[in-house]
Protein backbone atom coordinates (compact mmCIF):
# COMPACT_ATOMS: atom_id res chain seq x y z
CA UNK A 1 0.00 0.00 0.00
CA UNK A 2 1.27 3.48 -0.82
CA UNK A 3 2.44 5.67 2.07
CA UNK A 4 -0.68 7.82 1.62
CA UNK A 5 -3.41 5.80 -0.10
CA UNK A 6 -5.48 8.96 -0.70
CA UNK A 7 -2.92 11.13 -2.52
CA UNK A 8 -0.16 10.45 -5.03
CA UNK A 9 2.25 12.88 -6.74
CA UNK A 10 4.64 12.33 -9.63
CA UNK A 11 6.91 14.69 -11.59
CA UNK A 12 6.43 15.24 -15.33
CA UNK A 13 8.49 17.11 -17.93
CA UNK A 14 6.56 18.50 -20.90
CA UNK A 15 7.79 16.96 -24.16
CA UNK A 16 7.62 18.31 -27.69
CA UNK A 17 4.98 15.87 -28.96
CA UNK A 18 2.59 17.01 -26.19
CA UNK A 19 2.32 20.53 -27.65
CA UNK A 20 -0.39 22.00 -29.86
CA UNK A 21 0.11 24.50 -32.70
CA UNK A 22 0.31 27.36 -30.19
CA UNK A 23 3.28 25.80 -28.41
CA UNK A 24 1.19 24.93 -25.33
CA UNK A 25 0.41 21.49 -23.96
CA UNK A 26 -2.55 20.21 -25.98
CA UNK A 27 -5.86 20.04 -24.14
CA UNK A 28 -6.08 16.31 -24.89
CA UNK A 29 -2.72 15.70 -23.20
CA UNK A 30 -4.11 16.76 -19.83
CA UNK A 31 -6.34 13.69 -19.94
CA UNK A 32 -3.26 11.57 -20.62
CA UNK A 33 -1.63 13.14 -17.57
CA UNK A 34 -4.68 12.19 -15.47
CA UNK A 35 -4.52 8.60 -16.75
CA UNK A 36 -0.78 8.38 -16.04
CA UNK A 37 -0.87 9.67 -12.46
CA UNK A 38 -3.98 7.60 -11.68
CA UNK A 39 -2.34 4.45 -13.04
CA UNK A 40 0.83 5.08 -11.03
CA UNK A 41 -1.27 5.69 -7.91
CA UNK A 42 -3.15 2.42 -8.43
CA UNK A 43 0.11 0.50 -8.77
CA UNK A 44 1.65 2.18 -5.71
CA UNK A 45 -1.49 1.44 -3.68
CA UNK A 46 -1.55 -2.25 -4.62
CA UNK A 47 -4.64 -1.91 -6.84
CA UNK A 48 -2.90 -1.75 -10.21
CA UNK A 49 -3.47 -3.54 -13.49
CA UNK A 50 -2.61 -7.06 -12.33
CA UNK A 51 -4.81 -6.72 -9.22
CA UNK A 52 -7.70 -5.39 -11.30
CA UNK A 53 -7.47 -8.22 -13.85
CA UNK A 54 -7.30 -10.78 -11.04
CA UNK A 55 -10.51 -9.26 -9.64
CA UNK A 56 -12.24 -9.27 -13.04
CA UNK A 57 -12.59 -5.53 -13.46
CA UNK A 58 -11.11 -2.25 -14.59
CA UNK A 59 -11.67 1.46 -14.14
CA UNK A 60 -13.23 3.40 -17.02
CA UNK A 61 -13.67 7.17 -17.15
CA UNK A 62 -17.28 8.36 -17.00
CA UNK A 63 -16.51 12.09 -17.19
CA UNK A 64 -13.79 14.71 -16.77
CA UNK A 65 -14.20 18.36 -15.83
CA UNK A 66 -11.12 20.49 -16.47
CA UNK A 67 -10.38 23.99 -15.28
CA UNK A 68 -7.38 25.51 -17.06
CA UNK A 69 -5.42 28.20 -15.21
CA UNK A 70 -2.44 28.82 -17.52
CA UNK A 71 -0.65 26.94 -20.28
CA UNK A 72 2.22 24.54 -19.75
CA UNK A 73 5.11 24.90 -22.20
CA UNK A 74 7.92 22.76 -23.62
CA UNK A 75 10.34 21.52 -20.94
CA UNK A 76 8.20 22.80 -18.05
CA UNK A 77 8.64 20.59 -15.02
CA UNK A 78 5.18 19.75 -13.73
CA UNK A 79 3.87 18.10 -10.61
CA UNK A 80 0.86 15.83 -11.14
CA UNK A 81 -1.11 15.11 -7.95
CA UNK A 82 -4.17 12.90 -7.75
CA UNK A 83 -6.46 12.54 -4.74
CA UNK A 84 -9.19 10.00 -4.18
CA UNK A 85 -12.30 11.88 -3.04
CA UNK A 86 -14.83 9.06 -2.74
CA UNK A 87 -15.46 5.42 -3.59
CA UNK A 88 -19.00 4.04 -3.44
CA UNK A 89 -21.18 1.72 -5.42
CA UNK A 90 -19.67 1.34 -8.89
CA UNK A 91 -18.04 4.79 -8.90
CA UNK A 92 -15.04 6.68 -7.63
CA UNK A 93 -14.25 10.37 -7.75
CA UNK A 94 -10.74 11.79 -8.08
CA UNK A 95 -9.28 15.24 -8.25
CA UNK A 96 -6.03 15.83 -10.13
CA UNK A 97 -4.05 19.04 -9.87
CA UNK A 98 -1.23 20.01 -12.19
CA UNK A 99 1.24 22.66 -11.07
CA UNK A 100 4.48 24.04 -12.49
CA UNK A 101 7.25 22.89 -10.15
CA UNK A 102 9.45 25.99 -10.44
CA UNK A 103 6.94 28.47 -9.05
CA UNK A 104 4.05 26.23 -7.88
CA UNK A 105 1.78 28.03 -10.37
CA UNK A 106 -1.47 26.12 -10.96
CA UNK A 107 -1.79 24.83 -14.52
CA UNK A 108 -5.03 22.82 -14.39
CA UNK A 109 -7.46 21.13 -12.02
CA UNK A 110 -9.35 18.07 -13.21
CA UNK A 111 -12.25 16.27 -11.55
CA UNK A 112 -12.81 12.76 -12.86
CA UNK A 113 -15.56 10.27 -12.21
CA UNK A 114 -14.50 6.67 -12.74
CA UNK A 115 -16.70 3.58 -13.06
CA UNK A 116 -15.62 0.05 -12.15
CA UNK A 117 -16.62 -2.33 -14.97
CA UNK A 118 -16.51 -6.11 -15.36
CA UNK A 119 -13.89 -7.28 -17.84
CA UNK A 120 -16.23 -10.02 -19.07
CA UNK A 121 -18.85 -7.67 -20.51
CA UNK A 122 -17.81 -4.05 -19.80
CA UNK A 123 -20.87 -3.46 -17.59
CA UNK A 124 -20.63 -1.34 -14.43
CA UNK A 125 -20.51 -3.31 -11.19
CA UNK A 126 -19.73 -2.62 -7.55
CA UNK A 127 -16.18 -1.65 -6.71
CA UNK A 128 -14.40 -4.57 -5.00
CA UNK A 129 -14.64 -4.54 -1.20
CA UNK A 130 -10.84 -4.24 -0.81
CA UNK A 131 -10.83 -0.88 -2.60
CA UNK A 132 -13.91 0.38 -0.77
CA UNK A 133 -12.34 -0.54 2.58
CA UNK A 134 -9.04 1.14 1.69
CA UNK A 135 -10.85 4.43 0.97
CA UNK A 136 -13.45 4.38 3.73
CA UNK A 137 -13.70 7.53 5.87
CA UNK A 138 -10.14 8.87 6.15
CA UNK A 139 -8.77 10.14 9.41
CA UNK A 140 -9.12 13.90 10.05
CA UNK A 141 -5.35 14.27 9.52
CA UNK A 142 -5.53 12.78 6.01
CA UNK A 143 -8.47 15.03 5.12
CA UNK A 144 -6.55 18.14 6.26
CA UNK A 145 -3.48 17.16 4.23
CA UNK A 146 -5.44 16.64 1.00
CA UNK A 147 -7.35 19.93 1.04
Amino acid sequence: MAKDPWTYTTPWRVRHYELDYNGHVSNAMYLNYVAQVTSEHGEASGFGRAWSIEHGGAWMVRCHQITYHRPAMLDDELELTTRVRSVRGARAARETSITRTADKAPIADIQTEWVWVRLSDGRPTRVPREIVDAYRDPSPAVLRETK
